[in-house]
């Protein structure tokens, strides 16, 4: 049996669109953890939910993908290591 998870549709393509432009606008990781921030701050779901429908759906290439979600990964690591500390 497969079990699949089904996110369903969080914006309208419109704002889709306008969240996969500003996610191929920031290209440092600072702008990356910032717009994360900000972005999780606003919405029901954390941002990196979005990009992974968005890679299932093929709305954005693997390289992007990968690129910000090991940036907010390597971020919340450090996070987790300094309050082990």
């Amino acid at each position: 049996m497969t079990l699949s998870l089904n996110i369903g549709n969080f914006f309208n393509d419109a704002a889709s669109h306008a969240l996969v432009d500003e996610l191929r606008k920031k290209t440092t990781e600072n702008e990356i953890l910032e717009f994360e921030e900000k972005f999780n701050s606003k919405n029901e779901k954390n941002l990196h939910i979005y990009i992974c429908r968005f890679l299932k759906n093929r709305s954005i290439s693997r390289a992007l993908a990968s690129k910000w979600l090991i940036i907010m990964i390597n971020n919340k690591e450090s996070e987790i290591n300094t309050l082990k500390n």
